[in-house]
């Protein structure tokens, strides 16, 4: 009995319905376009500023949709650091940054081929101490002999929600993925011998859904395939653009729907070749993602122009990474605003200097006060 998709005869000859799916895509050229028009008048710093904040969302996102919760204000560091944003380093950096390492070599260096071994070298880099949690695995090589499943539930009562590919035959079938990766966008008849779809085949969106899944589902490692996934996805969705720079995240929008992404991916792995569905639920995700994208954008550009007006204001470490924890909190603010008792616990300063520097700051034009005042005064960004 055919239990998994890619013990169909025809694997991985997918196809689709594509009367089903045009308004979405529709949806998203909309929003990849109003994404474009926005950023086309950015400075320079506007535009690194903006990609900054998408890898911080990357990094972060499909960390979390993992299990694992990184500490925004350590990412930012590392991905500032990273890209040579002078002022943003305000907290240690990240103590492994093998994630950031591959989505940021994923977007920034999306014209060079993916190579088995660019893959090995991305799982090397999850897994630099070659263990996941408390378990050792085979780290920037294909996974072992042994049948690989997703399971969840106690021992004894376990689920089954997927059973990867045999190991035999998995170096030809992951070769056989990068060479259909690998072709370029530009030439839709070299991916007929994959696809009957003419009018899809050469769609940057199709086959950016079309690339999550068929990696996920080959499950190459032992660990980090969702991970590495993402960043494959993440790649195919900035070479779709043909512009310097991609303006959404993905993996922030799988993030918040995550039982929904483990659903469909599900089903989609026990159903047939048609993924007609799969594609729908991506584009959906992917279009309103971008949607979300916007606020995101509208809030790097006023942060960039605040950290403009105050290019040459005197600012020490405790005072940038106060102001921008306040400018993530975007024009609605920050709950509460910034008070003295926020400012103590966020640097581990005195009361008495919490209470000084946050008077500076409002005597620089930084900060504003909130109607109140008293013993809770607290304040907020003078945007």
């Amino acid at each position: 009995m055919k239990r998994w998709i890619w013990q169909q005869a025809e694997w991985p000859h997918f196809f689709m319905d594509e009367s089903q799916l045009i308004s979405q895509l529709m949806k998203a050229s909309y929003w990849q376009g109003r994404l474009s028009g926005i950023a086309e008048p950015f400075s320079q710093s506007q535009r690194q500023e903006a990609l900054a904040e998408i890898l911080v969302q990357d990094v972060i996102k499909t960390s979390a949709i993992e299990g694992e919760i990184l500490q925004a204000a350590s990412v930012r560091s590392s991905v500032a650091r990273r890209l040579g944003i002078e002022g943003s380093m305000t907290e240690p950096c990240m103590i492994h940054e093998g994630i950031l390492d591959i989505s940021y070599d994923a977007i920034q260096n999306d014209a060079q081929p993916l190579t088995r071994e660019r893959l090995f070298a991305w799982h090397a880099a999850l897994f630099p101490m070659g263990y996941s949690n408390l378990h050792q695995i085979r780290v920037g090589q294909l996974r072992g002999d042994e049948t690989m499943r997703v399971v969840s539930g106690a021992i004894g009562k376990e689920k089954i929600h997927f059973e990867a590919p045999p190991r035999q035959g998995l170096a030809k079938a992951l070769d056989e993925f990068l060479l259909w990766f690998n072709q370029p966008l530009s030439e839709p008849h070299s991916r007929r011998k994959f696809f009957e779809e003419k009018l899809f085949a050469s769609n940057g969106f199709i086959r950016a859904g079309i690339t999550h899944l068929w990696f996920v589902t080959l499950h190459p490692f032992e660990d980090g395939n969702g991970r590495i996934a993402r960043a494959i996805t993440d790649m195919a969705l900035k070479q779709s653009d043909q512009q310097s720079l991609r303006l959404y995240s993905m993996s922030m929008q799988i993030q918040r729907q995550r039982q929904d992404y483990y659903q469909i991916l599900e089903d989609t792995q026990r159903g047939t070749l048609n993924i007609t569905a799969w594609l729908d639920w991506f584009l959906r995700c992917l279009a309103t993602g971008m949607l979300e994208s916007e606020q995101l954008i509208q809030s790097v550009v006023q942060k960039a122009r605040f950290w403009q007006q105050h290019f040459q204001t005197e600012l020490n470490a405790r005072q940038r990474k106060v102001l921008n924890r306040l400018l993530d909190a975007g024009p609605s603010g920050f709950e509460g605003g910034m008070n003295t008792r926020k400012y103590v616990a966020l640097n581990k300063v005195s009361k008495a200097t919490a209470s000084r520097e946050l008077t500076d700051l409002l005597s620089k034009g930084c900060l504003l006060k909130r109607t109140g005042g008293g013993r809770n005064t607290a304040y907020d960004i003078k945007w």
